[in-house]
């Protein structure tokens, strides 16, 4: 054969094996005996959203497999989905766009404030002025989502006071049920707070905020992995625009 010839023997080859592997997957698998480990990729904030209801449906549909959750790079998750390391990426992931990376939206997310419960502020919709005068603590780093808010204040050329950054979501209850800072998060978190039954309320911001497009992606590998297919399905099914507890 000719050096072409050659250089081209390999990827068909590696591709006629994922057509191979998919076929002979979809004819063995089965969830109810499976000891599968599935593998799925998000943020902390990720988790507090979607891992909950996952790993209940798994547990009750597949009493055997295990799950497990990663956080990485962008570029070692595309290269986890590419090998089928990672079984999906679930959340807000705006780096997955190439074309070998199917995705499916599951539903928008949006922006609340946190604030004392006895807090000066009583309003249960803060006005820009309540908003600019107050100190605020900025979550920054966790996940992809905190950059969203932060462009739209830039882009309004909105300037609040910040009196504490920090990376994590986990102490931001703890901070604001015991001071007079307003932090501005994805609604999921406050519907962590909620279950705390803490010294907090949550309120609207003054301003129409941005979307948080929330999708699950994986590599078309195995779009027609048995496995995979049964895992998206679950994931679909459960978080929706009409249907999940997040919705604007």
């Amino acid at each position: 054969p000719t050096a072409r010839m050659r250089a081209l023997i390999e990827p068909v080859r590696e591709a006629l094996s994922r057509v191979d592997g998919t076929f002979t997957s979809e004819s063995v698998f089965n969830a109810s005996t499976t000891a599968r480990t599935f593998t799925l990729a998000m943020s902390d904030l990720g988790e507090m959203v979607f891992m909950p209801k996952i790993l209940r449906r798994i547990r009750q549909l597949a009493p055997r497999a295990s799950v497990r959750s990663v956080a990485a790079s962008a570029t070692q998750i595309e290269r986890g989905l590419e090998t089928g390391e990672v079984d999906l990426a679930v959340g807000y992931f705006p780096d997955l766009r190439e074309k070998s990376f199917a995705e499916k939206h599951l539903f928008f997310h949006h922006f609340v404030c946190l604030l004392r419960a006895n807090h000066p502020i009583a309003a249960s919709t803060l006005s820009m002025a309540q908003f600019l005068s107050a100190e605020h603590a900025v979550v920054y780093g966790a996940g992809r989502t905190y950059e969203i808010f932060e462009r739209y204040l830039k882009s309004k050329k909105i300037h609040r006071r910040v009196v504490l950054r920090t990376p994590h979501f986990m102490s931001i209850p703890f901070v604001i049920s015991q001071s007079d800072l307003i932090v501005t998060v994805p609604h999921a978190v406050s519907v962590f707070v909620k279950s705390l039954h803490m010294n907090i309320r949550i309120a609207q911001p003054p301003m129409r905020t941005p979307k948080i497009d929330l999708k699950m992606h994986w590599h078309r590998n195995f779009q027609r992995d048995a496995k995979n297919r049964w895992l998206r399905d679950i994931v679909s099914s459960l978080f929706t625009d009409e249907s999940d507890e997040w919705r604007i």
